[in-house]
């Protein structure tokens, strides 16, 4: 019998000369060779990419904050050619001295309006247009589609009157992006064991008196300090609040005997966390326990079932039905209980659930990485269980990245 691998490591955030950790060169040539192997199966002569995790992904920058989202960067992929990638200003000038991974002529300044705040009159997306089709012709793919992820219509528009046929290319960056290699396991996991230790800071936090948004704002704080570079969200969720669940958080005053949830994503070096952990304020019911409990249960039946080469609507069939936690149906239970891809985005491939997976199974392999997540409403009507795991499916099995105590209700401040 073959030992046992070593576990993930999470060695630590710096770059040292007497440890191996993430090889950052490697991870940027494995990332350009699995969008090469879609690409050159795929219908389309290249890929013109806006989502933001995709223009990551392949060109290795990344601007988040106010910029991030408002399809202004765009990225040219052709098959086993560097990307071209129009940013937004002086960020092209920083890419061409400390991003020299491209040639210097591949970082370009490109802007189209900041999602329709320059009316598309004004000729900006006729111009970018104009510039990609001649880089089209100039590689030789001209007469075949354009491959894009997401898009504003006036850009598709454009594209369409210059005679520029389009495909998807979402669903092939998102097969891309599904399995994980090594160093990105590893990043992964450096994000989840900043999240253990938050977890510590708020069960030591978490007295009545506190507010929901106090605990978000100790969380934030922590991840900063711990290197995150981006806390994209903190659900802080107590008391009567839990159920149903509203993911958000408010000004709530936390109080004795309280059931508390809390979700925490952010991203280190890009890569992400979803992980909840539910914890009692002092003391704890024998409803809120029973609530844990059989959320432990459907956690631990779920985890049971993941293995190489497992169809997920395996794993999918050991979930609750809807009507089993109260709601009508898959589609108004969604989100609740399921698995979802985590990377550089939230929600990749593959999705776990009663609502997709039964009728659309994948195959589990290798390499994915998911967050499973379940929920269970108490019998007192306002608390409720809620844990997530975030899961490596390896060759011998699965290995669990979330590492704060979750087999039991956690009992903060005791008393």
């Amino acid at each position: 019998m073959a030992p046992r691998p070593r576990p993930i490591g999470a060695p630590g955030q710096m770059g040292v000369d007497y440890e191996e950790r993430v090889d950052f060169a490697r991870l940027r040539e494995y990332r350009m060779s699995r969008v090469d192997q879609v690409l050159e199966g795929s219908e389309c002569g290249a890929f013109l990419l806006f989502d933001f995790y995709n223009i990551r992904y392949t060109t290795q920058t990344w601007i988040g904050g106010a910029l991030g989202d408002k399809m202004i960067r765009y990225a040219l992929v052709f098959p086993g050619r560097p990307p071209i990638l129009w940013d937004f200003g002086s960020a092209v000038k920083h890419h061409k001295l400390y991003s020299r991974w491209l040639p210097d002529e591949n970082w370009r300044p490109g802007f189209l309006g900041f999602r329709g705040a320059v009316a598309p009159e004004a000729g900006l997306m006729r111009e970018a247009v104009t510039e990609i089709k001649s880089l089209l012709a100039e590689a030789g793919v001209a007469g075949e589609p354009l491959g894009i992820d997401i898009v504003e219509p006036p850009f598709l528009f454009e594209l369409q009157r210059q005679g520029i046929t389009v495909a998807d290319a979402q669903q092939s960056m998102l097969d891309a992006r599904v399995i994980k290699s090594p160093d990105e396991i590893m990043l992964l996991n450096q994000a989840a064991a900043m999240v253990d230790g938050v977890y510590q800071d708020i069960a030591e936090a978490l007295k009545p008196g506190v507010r929901e948004n106090e605990i978000v704002a100790l969380a934030s704080k922590r991840l900063y300090e711990l290197g995150s570079d981006q806390v994209e969200a903190v659900n802080s969720i107590s008391g009567e609040r839990c159920n149903p669940h509203p993911h958000n958080f408010t000004d709530r005053i936390i109080r004795p005997g309280d059931q508390a949830f809390f979700d925490i994503i952010h991203s280190f070096n890009g890569y992400r966390t979803c992980y909840y952990r539910t914890l009692g304020v002092g003391s704890a019911t024998q409803a809120q326990h029973d609530a844990y409990k059989q959320a432990r249960e459907w956690m631990d039946a779920a985890i049971d079932a993941i293995k190489p080469g497992v169809s997920s609507d395996v794993v999918a069939r050991v979930l609750p039905r809807a009507q089993d936690f109260g709601f009508e149906s898959e589609m108004a239970a969604f989100g609740l209980q399921f698995a979802h891809g985590l990377g550089l985005g939230l929600h990749e491939r593959p999705i776990i659930s009663r609502l997709n997976s039964l009728e659309h199974p994948l195959e589990l392999r290798a390499g994915m990485v998911f967050a499973m997540e379940t929920y269970c409403p108490a019998a007192d009507g306002i608390s409720a269980a809620r844990i997530e795991e975030e899961v490596v499916v390896t060759d011998h099995g699965t290995e669990i990245l979330t590492k704060f105590p979750a087999q039991h209700l956690f009992i903060a401040n005791k008393y």
